[in-house]
Formats: C-alpha cells, sequence, structure tokens
C-alpha cells in the first residue's frame, strides 16, 4: 500500500515539472525564431568570410649568389628596405668592360672624323691642282696653234713645234691623271662617311650595353616597394639564386579589406555602399564596420579549374555564392589585429 502511494505521489511532481518546462522551451523556442526573422529582414549574414589583402612576391631579376639577407621570417619591412644583396662583382667587371669597348669605340669614331677631314683636304689640293692644270692646258693648247701657224709660215723651226705639241700633250695627260685623283679623293671621302656612320652606330650599341650592364648591376640589389611583413623564407647567405626565381613573400600591411562569399539567393539586396558588421573569429569583441565595395561579376566557382559546365556532363545544380568586396572603416585603428586569412563574420544592414 505505502507503494503504490509514493509511486501516485511522484507521477503528479513529473507532470507539475512538464507543466512548467514546456513554456519555457516554447517562449525560447519563439523567442530566438522571432529574433532570427527580424535578423533576416535586417540583415544578411555570413561566415563565409576572410581577410584579404596584397602580397607581392619578390623575384629575382639577375643570377648569382646571395651576400646578404636583410629580412628575416614573418619580419616587419619599410618601404625601400634593402631585403636581399647578390654578389656584384661579375656585374661591375661587365660594366668596366662596357666601358672600355664604349670608350674603344669612340676612339674609333674619332679616328674616322680625322680621316674623312684628311680626305676632304687632299680633296681640296686635288680640285685645286686640277684648276692649275686646266689653266696650264689652256695656254698650251693657245702656244700650239700660234706655234702651228708660225710653223706654216717658216717663222719657227720643226723642233720647236714638236716641243709645243709634246708641252700640250703632257699637259693634257697631268690634268686626266689630276681628274682621277680627284675621284678617288671623293671615294675615299665617301668611304670615310661610311666608317663614321659605322662608328657611330657602334659607339651607340656600346652605349646600349653600358646602360644593360649598370642595369643589371642596380638589380643586384633588391629593395621592397610596400610596408608589410615577410612570410617564410627559405634563402641563406651564398646560396645561388637564377634570375626570375620567387625568393619570399612580402605582405602589404597598409592595405585590408573582407571578401564575403554570400549566397545567391542572398545578393538582391545588396548594394555597394550598404554598412556592414564585421566580426573577427579571433577578436569578437572589436566592433568593426565597413561598406560594400563592389560585387563580383562571376560566382566563385566560375574562377575554379573546372567551373560547372551543364553541357560537359560535370554539372550539378548547386546553391552559388558570388564574392562580395567590403572595405574596413578606420582600418589604421585595427591594422595591429588584421591577418591575411583570417576567418570573418559579416552582416550586410539592409536597413540603413
Amino acid at each position: 500500500m505505502s507503494t503504490e502511494n509514493s509511486t501516485e505521489a511522484i507521477i503528479p511532481k513529473k507532470k507539475n515539472k512538464a507543466i512548467f518546462i514546456l513554456p519555457i522551451i516554447i517562449g525560447a523556442g519563439l523567442f530566438f525564431g522571432i529574433k532570427s526573422y527580424i535578423h533576416s529582414v535586417n540583415f544578411e549574414s555570413t561566415d563565409n568570410a576572410q581577410i584579404e589583402t596584397n602580397t607581392l612576391p619578390i623575384v629575382s631579376r639577375v643570377s648569382g649568389y646571395i651576400d646578404s639577407i636583410g629580412a628575416s621570417d614573418f619580419g616587419d619591412i619599410k618601404v625601400g628596405q634593402l631585403l636581399i644583396k647578390i654578389d656584384d662583382s661579375e656585374y661591375r667587371l661587365a660594366v668596366k668592360q662596357a666601358e672600355a669597348d664604349l670608350n674603344s669605340s669612340l676612339a674609333d669614331l674619332s679616328s674616322a672624323q680625322f680621316n674623312l677631314v684628311s680626305n676632304n683636304a687632299n680633296s681640296n689640293v686635288v680640285k685645286a691642282n686640277s684648276d692649275v692644270q686646266k689653266s696650264r692646258l689652256d695656254k698650251a693648247k693657245t702656244d700650239l696653234q700660234r706655234d702651228e701657224a708660225l710653223y706654216k709660215e717658216g717663222a719657227i723651226t720643226k723642233k720647236q713645234i714638236e716641243d709645243s705639241r709634246a708641252n700640250y700633250e703632257t699637259t693634257l695627260k697631268q690634268l686626266e691623271a689630276n681628274n682621277q685623283q680627284i675621284i678617288l679623293a671623293n671615294s675615299q671621302g665617301s668611304a670615310s662617311n661610311t666608317l663614321i656612320e659605322k662608328a657611330k652606330a657602334s659607339v651607340e650599341l656600346r652605349q646600349a650595353l653600358l646602360e644593360q650592364a649598370k642595369l643589371k648591376l642596380t638589380y643586384t640589389k633588391i629593395y621592397s616597394s610596400i610596408n608589410g611583413k615577410i612570410g617564410k623564407r627559405n634563402l641563406e647567405r651564398g646560396q645561388f639564386i637564377q634570375a626570375g626565381q620567387n625568393l619570399m613573400t612580402v605582405v602589404n600591411s597598409d592595405l585590408f579589406w573582407v571578401v564575403a562569399n554570400f549566397k545567391e539567393t542572398q545578393v538582391k539586396k545588396l548594394k555597394v555602399g550598404k554598412l556592414v558588421t564585421i566580426k573577427i573569429d579571433g577578436y569578437s569583441d572589436k566592433d568593426i564596420t565597413g561598406k560594400i565595395e563592389s560585387l563580383s561579376e562571376a560566382t566563385g566557382a566560375r574562377f575554379s579549374l573546372l567551373p560547372p559546365d551543364n553541357s560537359s556532363g560535370n554539372f550539378v545544380k548547386v546553391t552559388q555564392r558570388i564574392p562580395v568586396k567590403i572595405s574596413i572603416d578606420n582600418i589604421k585603428d585595427y591594422q595591429a589585429i588584421l591577418k591575411a586569412g583570417m576567418s570573418v563574420d559579416v552582416s550586410v544592414h539592409l536597413k540603413d
């Protein structure tokens, strides 16, 4: 009898507890349901988002052995800071050789120009001699004509007329020889001009090679063009590196933004300039805001190695995501905590 009484006493107590707990559960469900509904009306949210920034790969433009390294793993760097110095001994020698080649070409140019001046002077002398020979020939011709007339009259002897004719012929041949010298002088002048043009081309080539050698010498020092931090590097002093080799990566510490991947069913209400609340997983106590800066014109899947294509048979209809770029307000206040790749939750204010 006592057992039955105790059992009857327990049953009502359990019913009483259920009466109190059930309203609490229903109330909590209604509260969170209404809260979720209100949030969905006023916000579009996603946890598929992360911090982004620019990364700059440091690439060598020349080959050589590393002489010194001015940056450590994950170390801070500034614009213009020397990151890597390559042994420049060979490149300095290349500059000296290029300078010597240029001086040699300049000397050849000077020699060609001097030869042109000499040839021009010689040509002037030859032309002057030609004028003299023409005057002599005119006189010899006049003397011959006069002596021929006198010889017909018997005023002079046969020897005199023969001497006069020989003088004319000799003067004529001297003029012909002098004309050949003029032709030769002109050809030498043309050759000198050609040599000058060739020497000028050689000088330009040597100047270009010298500039190239000096440019390569500057490439032996690699500087940072941005403020940031170095990622992990696998370099040591004395290591040989190739031109075009990726040596390290600099992460930009001046500029950060958020890329949030919203479902395609969410982007209808998203507009450029909308206010965004940003919660960083690692710093949930920070109240960070931003604004929508731009929306991608393609889904994230469209940039994959094998984008969905129903004509190729690899198409499965799933909800796609659209990348949205979000700028961060007062970014300088948060630069110390922002790291590229950090996960964040974003909520876009639809009613602002």
